[in-house]
């Protein structure tokens, strides 16, 4: 804390130093016009007097200034360091869905973790980059470059900022393009159409971009029809997991009617599903497997938890916890 004071004082020294010598005028001012104060100079002190007070004010002004300007600067860093605080977070609260299937591996999982976390991160610093706040972007970047898995980012994320520091206006737009067709490619469509709508804030009578509307549009449309197509296609081939991860996408995409009209499939899907995992729990506990009962009652919780059998399996989790516990004891 020493060191900080004395390093407070050497930098504002002069500051200090007005400060003292204004002080000590002011006091001698007014030692000065209580002896004179019945002279004939007494108007004169007074003016002195004020004189002295201006300067006072003046530098005490000035040393506020200064520190002010100190205070928006922490701010502002305090700002960007949030930033990659929230970008580092959104690694893991947006990507809680990935989790969702038991039958992923920890090595996969790791992958797709790792996979989202890029690009959420890539997506933070092109965020600051359209901003032309090239500062946030290379602290964050910097943040980035901390972590050795994320060391060959870091590196890719700085040859990008440079890129686009050195980039005409032209040129900008069209890797501000390029980044959102990657998007659309993606199917990130939610972040796609924030970009488009920041990109045609910025170019309102660029044709080009208000465009890139139509081609969300179109680029969702296909998906959807991708998706349907292999729903149809698992149905008749029965395939029921494939059929369930294929709904879950396909849900964003329907109309009301339309899901009504896939609602009576969707039904014998989940009923399939439901009984498979009921058949497979049962198996489970009758060859006392208690971490596979339990892993697959849990499923069956959270996929279907209105169901009657899922009403029964939570009564009994504390017994089949007690059974790991036993079990890996």
């Amino acid at each position: 804390m020493s060191s900080e004071n004395d390093s407070f004082f050497r930098r504002y020294k002069w500051h200090v130093a007005i400060i003292c010598f204004a002080f000590v005028i002011v006091v001698i001012l007014t030692f000065s016009t209580s002896i004179f104060e019945k002279s004939q100079t007494g108007s004169l002190n007074q003016l002195l007097f004020i004189l002295g007070a201006l300067v006072f004010i003046s530098a005490l002004l000035t040393m506020l200034s200064r520190v002010f300007k100190i205070l928006d600067a922490l701010r502002d860093n305090s700002a960007k360091l949030e930033d990659v605080t929230k970008a580092l977070e959104n690694i893991s609260s947006g990507l809680a869905q990935i989790n969702h299937s038991t039958r992923v591996n920890d090595a996969a999982k790791a992958i797709a973790f790792r996979d989202a976390g890029i690009q959420t991160l890539r997506e933070a610093v092109f965020d600051k980059l359209q901003q032309q706040d090239f500062s946030a972007a290379e602290d964050i970047i910097n943040e980035i470059a901390k972590r050795p898995e994320y060391k060959e980012l870091a590196e890719q994320l700085r040859a990008q900022t440079d890129r686009y520091h050195d980039a005409t206006d032209q040129e900008r737009l069209n890797q501000v393009m390029a980044h959102i067709d990657k998007l659309l490619d993606d199917c990130h469509w939610a972040r796609a159409s924030s970009q488009i709508e920041g990109l045609i804030k910025a170019h309102p009578n660029n044709e080009q971009t208000k465009a890139m509307r139509q081609v969300l549009l179109d680029k969702k449309q296909e998906r959807k029809r991708i998706l349907l197509a292999a729903w149809d296609d698992a149905i008749q081939k029965q395939q029921t997991d494939r059929s369930l991860d294929i709904l879950k996408e396909l849900d964003q995409y329907l109309t009301p009617n339309e899901g009504l009209a896939l609602q009576e499939a969707a039904r014998d899907v989940f009923r399939t599903k439901l009984h498979n995992l009921g058949v497979q729990f049962a198996i489970s506990v009758t060859e006392k497997r208690w971490v596979d009962a339990l892993e697959i009652g849990q499923n069956i919780i959270a996929d279907f938890p209105n169901s009657k059998m899922s009403e029964e399996i939570r009564s009994k989790l504390d017994v089949l916890k007690q059974n790991v516990q036993m079990q890996n004891n």
